[in-house]
């Protein structure tokens, strides 16, 4: 189940499901502690009308998704035409405080009056532990519901527009003890306004409202989150008592408009077809960057149900592709915020891990120190170690015309984070290749010297250089430049088979003899052009391409998406596909063509992928070919990163459309 609509303010990050439900709940970091993550834990909503109710996951309601322009305040609508009831929703996570706020219309379509009830559900698992030592109470002077554990607090509570607040409550167990939880307290239309439990716990709070014919009420609805008990009722007491959810909704609307305020000015060069997709895109970029500086692969959980874990995790790479759309329409805060969070979390030798959790501490991995016929090296993805280093390069290349901010960049990272990771690179070369040394692909799952990670080394160590020449420091120039030199030749000599004219997906030394795998790679040929190891229009590029493309393509003309790699298993749908179709890996391609001046070709990717985008601009990371279904999890950072690249791409050439 996809997030079509995800809400943040980088410390309290808020997934909404399809159903409109509240499905992921991070505080205090993006990524981390996510008090909502089970698949039980989804926030029910429920009417309670003409005697029983309707809960807005039981398949009688429509709905539909969108953002308020250029923000990150969500709007859905659910219609149930079986009880003539539509809910709006303004959702929004305050940009200054840590409070989830709603702002929800509920419309009578019907020719009577009606009483309606609506009831809000919550439950927490909070510091993912399971529910165990939770406790609830209802809190009388506050008149809202407090649950806490240790240094976690969330306090609910709302009112309708007259000021008054919700009128009935409950709480309970839930899961346990043969305790459904307090949703089906509900079923009713009457809560049982019990006030104390503790354990594994959840509640419910309802508003009741008569609504005449044709007509609406409105309610508003917040959950405030704190680190300590008293903290989190001050703030909702603050909210309760002068009234001002909706005047924290529209101060969050403001703060961000001026955010978006780059991107808004750069989406005027595109066409119109792509300008509200691109906003949308940049928008949810930053939905996934902690005020730590980590960025998050993706806050959807639902791979949990299947999987062991899901992708709530900073990759360095997945960052560093992340921060480059925002690094080029002029952001500078959050760039800074994520090339410090490497630095912070640099290995002593000058590597980074494979991925972190937002508060820096290692992230969970699959990867070993033991490998392949008893090699001993680092669990880890030297491509991710590069691309952080290439692409700060790039952030101060770009900033050629403010002084006083290369020169903080200089000083602050050349010596903490340029030099450690190009010594790292330089170093870790493989006697017999004379290329990287093996590590894990960006695929995370080969331990080899691949071509892309050969490719994005390569570019990293000349970036280096540059920045050393800068710096005054001419021996690491020299150094890393020599190296850069050495492994173009030696990639030129080893990577690129003739015969079939294609680029290995890697080679691996045993026993002194180098081992050649020849599985067609997008990655491979995305790296190799991107990076500089062949120029666009070398042969070597265009045959690469044309393989890739045949090999890599859907059965169905009108999908263009591609697969990662030839037979790629991870999530196939079907033995047809050689793998499923990423968004990634088309946009690849379309970037190669605009750099290549097949401009229409490349539209046509963008115009496509922009046609899976849910309408909120929510990209997966893969589809089934077939039915368009989403696969894994949506959004996914990288996704819509590479989507707006390849629109800045675009722009940048002059064309914007066909």
């Amino acid at each position: 189940m996809a997030r079509p609509v995800v809400l943040s303010n980088s410390r309290l990050h808020v997934g909404i499901n399809l159903y409109a439900e509240v499905h992921d709940f991070y505080y205090p970091y993006v990524g981390q502690e996510n008090h909502a993550a089970s698949k039980n834990m989804r926030h029910r909503i429920g009417v309670y009308v003409d005697g029983f109710v309707s809960w807005l996951d039981n398949g009688k309601w429509q709905f539909t998704y969108g953002y308020h322009e250029n923000t990150l305040v969500g709007s859905i609508k659910a219609i149930n035409e079986s009880i003539g009831i539509a809910l709006e929703f303004d959702d929004c996570v305050d940009a200054e405080q840590d409070v989830f706020i709603r702002n929800i219309h509920i419309i009578n379509s019907w020719d009577n009056d009606r009483e309606v009830k609506l009831f809000m559900h919550q439950v927490f698992d909070i510091g993912d532990s399971a529910g165990n030592g939770d406790t609830i109470q209802y809190l009388p002077q506050s008149q809202a519901i407090l649950t806490y554990r240790g240094k976690r607090a969330f306090v609910i509570g709302g009112n309708h527009t007259s000021g008054k607040p919700f009128d009935q409550h409950s709480v309970g167990l839930f899961g346990i003890e043969g305790h459904e939880g307090t949703f089906a307290d509900a079923e009713d239309g009457i809560l049982a306004n019990n006030s104390v439990e503790h354990g594994r716990v959840d509640s419910t709070i309802g508003f009741t409202f008569t609504i005449t014919a044709h007509s609406s009420a409105r309610a508003y609805y917040w959950i405030v989150v704190g680190t300590e008990v008293r903290d989190a009722i001050d703030r909702h007491d603050a909210i309760q008592n002068q009234n001002s959810a909706l005047n924290r909704l529209l101060a969050t609307s403001r703060w961000w408009h001026g955010w978006a305020a780059p991107a808004i000015h750069f989406s005027k060069k595109l066409d119109i077809e792509f300008q509200e997709s691109f906003i949308q895109s940049i928008l949810l970029i930053k939905s996934h960057i902690d005020h730590s500086g980590s960025v998050i692969a993706s806050t959807d959980t639902t791979m949990l149900h299947q999987s062991r874990d899901a992708y709530a995790y900073c990759w360095p790479r997945d960052g560093a592709y992340a921060v480059w759309p925002l690094i080029r329409i002029g952001y500078k805060d959050e760039p800074l915020k994520f090339f410090e969070f490497c630095r912070r979390s640099l290995h002593p030798k000058g590597y980074l891990a494979h991925k972190y959790q937002s508060d820096g501490s290692v992230g969970a991995s699959w990867h070993g120190y033991i490998h392949d016929d008893g090699v001993e090296a680092p669990p880890i993805q030297e491509d991710e170690t590069a691309i952080v280093l290439f692409i700060f390069a790039q952030f101060y290349d770009i900033h050629k015309d403010n002084k006083l901010l290369r020169e903080f960049l200089l000083r602050d990272f050349y010596d903490s984070l340029v030099k450690p990771t190009a010594d790292f690179l330089s170093s870790y070369i493989d006697d017999t290749t004379g290329l990287p040394k093996p590590s894990y692909d960006l695929w995370e799952e080969r331990f080899s010297t691949s071509t892309y990670t050969t490719s994005v080394v390569y570019a990293a160590l000349l970036a280096a250089a540059a920045l050393a020449e800068i710096a005054s420091d001419d021996e690491s120039a020299v150094r890393w430049r020599a190296s850069a030199d050495d492994i173009l030749s030696n990639a030129q000599k080893h990577l690129y088979n003739q015969e079939k004219g294609i680029f290995y997906k890697s080679v691996k030394s045993k026993k002194g003899q180098i081992v050649k795998d020849n599985t067609v790679d997008s990655s491979a040929v995305f790296g190799a052009f991107m990076f500089g190891l062949y120029s666009f229009n070398s042969p070597e590029i265009q045959s690469g391409v044309e393989v890739m493309k045949n090999t890599l393509k859907m059965p169905q003309a009108e999908v263009l998406g591609l697969a990662r790699y030839e037979n790629d298993q991870y999530c196939r749908v079907s033995g047809d596909i050689t793998g499923n179709p990423w968004f990634i890996t088309a946009l690849w391609l379309a970037q190669y063509y605009i750099e290549i001046n097949r401009h229409d070709e490349a539209v046509d990717i963008i115009r496509w992928t922009k046609g899976h985008m849910m309408a909120t601009g929510v990209l997966p990371e893969q589809i089934n070919p077939y039915t368009g279904q989403y696969i894994s999890v949506a959004p996914l950072t990288w996704s819509q990163a590479e989507y707006a690249s390849a629109l800045l791409d675009l722009a940048s050439e002059g064309e914007t459309g066909s």
